[in-house]
């Protein structure tokens, strides 16, 4: 999925908060992201595959934090 499809789909699904991160990987504003694994970022895995891709496209660093801190 390109990067327009992915925002389109995104805006469609009203996901405001991940249309965020890609506008702060776009604006060079983010180094890293973390995430809890069980949770990840999106419901939906295919999207939430995508973005997580576009953001490491972006140099974005995802770090996968342990959930019994």
């Amino acid at each position: 999925m390109n990067k327009d499809e992915l925002i389109k789909e995104l805006e469609s699904r009203g996901l405001d908060e991940a249309l965020e991160l890609i506008a702060e990987a776009d604006r060079g504003e983010m180094d890293e992201l973390e995430l809890l694994p069980s949770l990840g970022l999106l419901e939906d895995q295919r999207l939430n595959d995508a973005v997580l891709q576009y953001l490491e496209s972006q140099e974005v660093v995802i770090v996968y934090t342990d959930e019994n801190e």
